[in-house]
């Protein structure tokens, strides 16, 4: 998943899409520890993704406060 197809999600569609890719993740070390896992990369791309829907998160989130510190 790109950057700017995760901006493109709602609130709820990031977080639903993370907890996917937690048990995606999860999954995937499974299946590293059992030697049943083909393609060790997408560990890492998981990874990725994880942390890039948690930076827009974290975008949005602290943009949500810079507008309420600017209304008071």
């Amino acid at each position: 998943m790109k950057i700017k197809e995760t901006r493109e999600l709602s609130d709820e569609e990031l977080q639903t899409e993370l907890e996917r890719l937690r048990r995606h993740l999860f999954d995937l070390r499974a299946q590293a520890v059992t030697e049943k896992l083909e393609d060790s990369s997408m560990i890492t791309k998981a990874r990725r993704d994880i942390a890039r829907i948690r930076t827009v998160q974290k975008q949005r989130r602290a943009g949500r406060q810079e507008t309420s510190t600017q209304r008071k």
